[in-house]
């Protein structure tokens, strides 16, 4: 017999870990090579993990829901093979406080002036906050036991330099600050003194849980139906408040004569799809403009790290895609420059229908330089999209409607009906100023105005 590791597959250059969804296998289970053993989710696309051997699941080390760090070997597999043969090399697992210690007591923050309980349950352990709603870290069962047998407020506890995941604070950190208090002088802030002081005291898992259900009893008036939020939802809403916290979002508005794009496709979209075996969309057509463009002003392709501007030498376009569930993913066409309106066509249509089906890849969503969104999809004349992060600007197309508008010609003004088209564009004010933003938002009308009716494709 021989155990091979299953390990978290690496899902993307910048995915550091995935959240276990469901297990298709349990101890016990046969399982196949290449098998699907358990489902995964990153803050982007679902994902199988198949089976690297063929055997019997030996171990299973995450429960669903767990947040695992890529590389962590999350069960193991006992195969036939002989125990003679090398071991694969085995990916160090972080420690886990909690995994091994499923008979501790829960602990929780109390204010012993209140004489209330605070709990709240978090993926990693649970978090403990102060009275005054100033923390906001997390701490495992463990270190809050440990906490609460030594007498450390809650006031030193937020004090202590965390060395785990986020900086949270480990069991070697809160053993090293007891050790170093008994050898040195008392703390005073510690002290029993200090009776409004929050401290870590022990309760029963029981007891936390019904505290917890109490605190989430909340009265609603009139007749309303209550939906917890999915996965993918919580996600979008966590990114959408963290771009608009993090980038001072500027919106600026234009329009664009799109007649002779309509008309161009119109004619050729038949023939396109026969001979290219792919329908013709407008969004190659949008995307195709909106490369050219940032060609010629590079700056709104990059991101900010600190003080410093990234300039993305590739140009690679997330173009956002709502989901049969409602929600909204963006996938990404790498190297769009260097693709033709054939290649953008068939990359378009194929991220679409892979998102659609739930087939997208962890690396389809990443590495995006330049969001465009189809807000018109839907009959919206028009938007104010939210960066996606770490990007500095979102373009987003309304609806394409009729509409009769001046003419200027050299033999006068005239009236005539117009395929017309508003485009808007969120950028990131601290890298984007005004005047580039409507220079480029323009450029991009421009592209789209002046449409060549007897192009190839």
């Amino acid at each position: 017999m021989a155990i091979v590791d299953l390990i978290m597959p690496k899902l993307g250059e910048s995915i550091m870990e995935a959240t276990v969804l469901k297990w298709h296998k349990q101890p016990g289970d046969a399982v196949s090579m290449d098998e699907t053993v358990l489902e995964i989710a990153t803050d982007k696309v679902d994902s199988e993990v198949p089976s690297t051997a063929a055997g019997v699941i030996d171990e299973i080390l995450f429960n669903v829901n767990d947040v695992v760090p890529i590389g962590t070997v999350i069960a193991r597999i006992r195969t036939e093979a002989a125990e003679s043969m090398p071991a694969k090399p085995v990916v160090s697992t972080p420690p886990r406080e909690t995994a091994n210690q499923p008979a501790q007591e829960a602990v929780v923050v109390e204010t012993i002036q209140a004489q209330t309980t605070n709990p709240s349950g978090g993926q990693a352990g649970y978090k403990a906050q102060a009275t005054n709603g100033s923390s906001n870290r997390f701490y495992s069962p463990l270190v809050l036991n440990i906490a609460a047998s030594e007498g450390v407020s809650m006031t030193e506890l937020e004090k202590i330099p965390g060395t785990g995941n986020e900086g949270r604070v480990t069991k070697k950190d809160i053993l090293q600050y007891v050790s170093q208090r008994k050898s040195g002088a008392p703390n005073r802030e510690s002290g029993a003194s200090n009776r409004n002081e929050p401290m870590v005291v022990p309760v029963s898992r029981i007891e936390q849980q019904q505290a917890s259900a109490n605190q989430q009893l909340t009265t609603y008036q009139g007749n309303v139906e209550i939906i917890e939020m999915d996965r993918m939802r919580k996600l979008i809403a966590e990114h959408m408040v963290r771009s608009k916290q993090t980038s001072p979002h500027v919106t600026s508005f234009t329009e664009a004569d799109v007649t002779n794009l309509v008309q161009w496709r119109d004619r050729v979209k038949k023939d396109f799809e026969k001979r290219e075996g792919t329908k013709i969309t407008f969004t190659p057509l949008f995307i195709e403009a909106v490369v050219r463009c940032i060609k010629k002003f590079p700056l709104v392709n990059c991101s900010l790290d600190g003080d410093k501007i990234i300039i993305k030498k590739d140009i690679n376009i997330g173009m956002a895609t709502a989901l049969p569930s409602g929600n909204l993913i963006v996938p990404v066409i790498k190297n769009a420059d260097q693709l033709n309106l054939v290649g953008l066509a068939k990359q378009v249509n194929t991220l679409a229908d892979n998102a659609r089906n739930g087939k997208l890849k962890a690396d389809d969503t990443q590495g995006g330089t330049f969001t465009m969104t189809n807000v018109g999809t839907f009959g919206s004349l028009m938007g104010t999209p939210i960066i996606n992060q770490p990007q500095v600007a979102i373009l987003a197309v309304g609806a394409i409607k009729k509409r009769p508008v001046v003419i200027e010609t050299p033999a006068g003004d005239s009236i005539a009906i117009r395929h017309m088209m508003y485009l808007s564009m969120s950028y990131d004010h601290r890298i984007v100023d005004g005047s580039l933003g409507a220079t480029f938002l323009t450029a991009v009308a421009k592209e789209l105005e002046n449409f060549k009716t007897d192009r190839e494709y």
